[in-house]
């Protein structure tokens, strides 16, 4: 990671939401190169809506996005140009083609996509519809990756998935950030094994970042994190 270029995207003071209503208040947050930030917190305390907002999916109400060094208000697929790669929480294949359809139609080789992910290999002619929720995780982030984006947002990677199969997608994007130098802005629910990838991590209530601190300092405080933020999650509203 190569401090001195700055971060890849940065927010300040951003508020952001829907019409004029702020989900997301006062936050500010930022990815370098090479790491992997996690953004964690209860259902409903605005982690998807500050994806969306940094990804160019939603206008900021007030403050500032800056990605690669410039203050931007540009749609997604302008800084998609840039270097920005987005995966949401929906699986978002085309179910009806191959998984090596969906490599091409992305421009993406079916070579690259098997260096990151072996287990597809033998799964390339099979139709996305009938692959496992975690092979069809898997089949997205190869896409997402193989482009090689400069920053990478994932949002819930692991939604639905059992244990061991979120170990191996989070090892890999740590493997990603570690050998691309690409950094990661992560939300996920698998609060302890996001812990053991991220660099650093910021714990979100109700549109604000109430933790911030390293992979580690944010660790010794697990027990405080899970009990506080995220017992109350039936009480918020969505994100």
């Amino acid at each position: 990671m190569n401090q001195s270029e700055g971060p890849l995207i940065e927010c300040r003071g951003l508020a952001a939401g829907y019409g004029a209503v702020a989900v997301v208040r006062d936050l500010d947050l930022h990815v370098d190169r090479g790491e992997v930030v996690a953004l964690i917190g209860p259902n409903g305390a605005g982690k998807t809506t500050t994806l969306l907002t940094l990804a160019g999916e939603l206008p900021a109400i007030s403050g500032d996005v800056v990605f690669l060094g410039a203050s931007t208000k540009a749609p997604l697929f302008r800084r998609a140009r840039q270097g920005m790669g987005f995966v949401t929480e929906e699986r978002s294949v085309f179910m009806a083609l191959t998984a090596e359809e969906n490599l091409r139609i992305a421009g993406v080789s079916r070579a690259d996509a098997v260096e990151l992910f072996p287990e597809l290999e033998p799964l390339m002619g099979r139709t996305a519809g009938l692959l496992s929720g975690g092979e069809q995780q898997m089949l997205t982030l190869a896409r997402a990756v193989a482009r090689d984006p400069k920053l990478l947002l994932v949002d819930e990677l692991s939604l639905g998935l059992a244990p061991l199969v979120v170990r191996r997608l989070l090892q890999t994007v740590r493997r990603v950030a570690n050998e691309r130098s690409t950094g990661i802005l992560l939300v996920e629910q698998h609060i302890r094994q996001a812990l053991n990838i991220a660099d650093r991590v910021y714990v979100m209530r109700r549109g604000r970042i109430v933790i911030s601190g390293t992979g580690d300092e944010v660790h010794g405080r697990i027990n405080e994190i899970e009990a506080t933020y995220l017992s109350g999650s039936r009480d918020e509203t969505a994100d």
